[in-house]
């Protein structure tokens, strides 16, 4: 994927609203590409999040495996950012997330990247941590109204 397409995503993403272009240029240079072919791990349970995404194209799906079988419990689509909570909290991530087709693009910042980020560019590092908080909301919100349609199906008058 070319810088001017990167440089574009970016520019047109919420964490650069208010970021000029120059910023937005070195915010890049903090990130990496990773391309991914089709049911490749992104992100793995049990692991410490070392790295935060943005999908950039494509789709990929988290997944809770109990064991036996995995069980699709979200998907991150473009513009999402993922991975923001073990990145943050430093606990092993409780789902797998693969990519869902061999054109599922992604930006990685890698923990040693943000460390640098921070020093380097805070305002730019406060930026990614409002859209961070911005798209935990937005996870909690859709896992809430899950819980609530699930709850009302469950739980509405004339079920026994």
């Amino acid at each position: 994927m070319s810088k001017e397409l990167l440089t574009e995503f970016l520019s047109k993403h919420p964490i650069s609203a208010s970021l000029t272009p120059a910023e937005v240029e070195i915010l890049l240079e903090y990130l990496e590409v990773l391309e991914t072919h089709h049911k490749q791990v992104i992100a793995d349970i049990g692991e410490v999040g070392e790295s935060l995404f943005f999908v950039v194209s494509g789709t990929a799906a988290l997944y809770h495996d109990d064991g036996n079988q995995e069980i699709e419990v979200g998907r991150m689509q473009t513009g999402e950012l993922a991975g923001s909570m073990s990145f943050f909290d430093r606990v092993p991530r409780g789902v797998r997330m693969r990519a869902l087709s061999d054109n599922t693009r992604l930006l990685r910042l890698s923990r040693s990247m943000y460390d640098r980020l921070r020093v380097e560019q805070p305002y730019i590092a406060v930026n990614l941590l409002e859209f961070a908080i911005i798209s935990l909301d937005h996870l909690i919100r859709r896992v809430s109204e899950d819980v609530a349609t699930y709850a009302h199906y469950l739980y509405s008058p004339g079920k026994k």
